[in-house]
């Protein structure tokens, strides 16, 4: 019952004072009728010839007279209310899409303008609060969540549809149609991407690309405006179910930037894509996230230090799923970077991955090793051995001595090969300097052990003279 109050109350205000108001310029009436007294009955849709079955020239002034009829919106709640009704405003959403996909009647401006304004009344609303939100229990993981399937899709859909071939078709003129597809509507478009339901997520996210695409006018704006979006994620709720498919349309778009590339898209990358790792649900967009990260680096490979030094303030310290992640992302960058750039950040890049060959959990550990199956990463090792095999020696020697897990063993000993056969002089002295290093290691604590015994006897002696002059 509370969840019924909430949609209720989520429904886009007066659609009926909008339906009345609409038939004030000189159209015919708009063909819904409402039943008045206290008791009012679900409004009542009057049949309306099928728009192929009139003439041409009258097509307009019927498919406007269905907008108007299409702006009624229904209490989907419960599935018997107003059945009628509601499959008769689906037949004439069905009826609109073909219309609108076929071209055969000229979409008039006034036509237009009922258009954004019926698909504005169906699908700006409220979105009901996630469950958590609802009983007041601990929020759930939005990985475990169960998908959240709108009663209202089979007309919501319908209503994107209309939207989608509207602004896909050819009679469709952007600068007229920007009028009523404007920062306004376009901002509203994106407040829903939060939806729980991934149908209408999807819908979304096609008409939004295809938006894009279409009203160059808007592309800066649709840019700032996913920005915003990113920051609040990142910086205040950590909660947005729409990340993964804006990140998708940003691909694209990434994708055709033009060189040199603008500050504006450098910017982006830093103040927005970078850390958008930060966040623990990483999981649910991350594979969209890093394919926008490697089309920066092959579109300017000026830019993979940036990438890579992002990626290592971003690494996670406790949680070992992040790490594989990071790891995978991390491979796809290094097959990208110049040689050049690899030595600007070889240093910190290797000492963290240091840290992951040395990490107990062997998924972490394993997913390390396997950047050594990579032949444009062993290439990028073998130019820069002298400077990276010091730093990864001692973690390759403590996996062999001691890691629990057998198939780390035989990895880090095929790494350890790999290494003595690109340059077995250096192996041999980076040996020797582990030796030498465990070998003063050893002394300092057999030196730290005696000066605790020395320290540990002068205690006692003075604890004994203390009893005796006591005595």
């Amino acid at each position: 019952m509370f969840n019924k109050i909430i949609k209720r109350g989520s429904r886009a205000p007066g659609p009926k004072a909008e339906s009345a108001g609409l038939a004030s310029d000189g159209e015919a009436a708009v063909s819904v009728n409402h039943a008045s007294g206290p008791a009012a009955a679900a409004p009542q849709i009057e049949p309306l010839p099928l728009l192929r079955d009139v003439p041409a020239p009258e097509r307009p002034a019927l498919a406007l007279r269905k907008l108007r009829i299409c702006a009624e919106v229904f209490d989907f709640s419960d599935a018997v209310e107003s059945a009628r009704e509601k499959e008769a405003k689906r037949q004439t959403l069905l009826e609109l899409v073909d219309f609108v996909q076929s071209g055969s009647g000229r979409l008039t401006e006034q036509v237009q303008e009922q258009l954004a304004r019926t698909v504005a009344v169906n699908i700006f609303r409220t979105l009901p609060p996630a469950s958590h939100e609802n009983t007041g229990a601990e929020p759930t993981d939005p990985e475990e969540e169960d998908p959240y399937l709108d009663p209202a899709w089979p007309h919501l859909q319908l209503v994107y549809e209309l939207l989608l071939r509207y602004v896909v078709s050819s009679d469709t003129e952007a600068k007229v149609a920007k009028r009523y597809i404007d920062h306004s509507f376009v901002l509203r478009l994106l407040d829903l991407f939060d939806s729980e339901d991934p149908r209408e997520r999807e819908y979304l996210k096609t008409i939004l690309h295809r938006i894009y695409g279409k009203f160059m006018v808007h592309r800066p704006f649709i840019r700032k405006a996913i920005n915003n979006i990113f920051y609040r994620f990142i910086f205040e709720t950590e909660r947005y179910r729409g990340t993964g498919e804006l990140l998708e349309i940003l691909g694209s778009v990434i994708n055709g930037f033009a060189l040199p590339m603008k500050e504006e898209h450098k910017l982006f990358l830093v103040r927005a894509l970078i850390p958008l790792h930060k966040p623990k649900h990483l999981a649910m967009y991350h594979q969209q996230l890093s394919y926008c990260i490697v089309q920066f680096v092959e579109k300017d490979f000026k830019l993979a230090d940036t990438v890579i030094r992002g990626l290592l303030k971003y690494w996670p310290v406790t949680n070992y799923q992040k790490e594989v992640l990071f790891l995978g992302e991390l491979e796809e960058v290094l097959e990208v970077t110049q040689p050049a750039e690899f030595q600007r950040c070889m240093v910190p890049l290797f000492k963290q991955i240091a840290r992951c060959l040395s990490s107990s959990h062997f998924q972490v550990a394993e997913r390390a090793l396997f950047l050594w199956n990579n032949d444009h990463i062993i290439s990028l090792i073998a130019q820069n051995r002298s400077v990276i095999l010091p730093i990864l020696f001692e973690a390759l020697e403590k996996n062999i001595q001691g890691h629990w897990n057998q198939a780390i063993h035989g990895l880090t000993a095929n790494v350890r090969k790999m290494f003595f056969d690109m340059d077995s002089h250096l192996f041999e002295e980076c040996q020797q300097q582990h030796l030498d290093k465990e070998e003063k290691a050893k002394y300092l604590e057999e030196q730290r052990e005696s000066a605790w015994r020395i320290i540990e006897a002068a205690i006692q002696s003075k604890a004994s003279e203390d009893m005796v002059l006591a005595n």
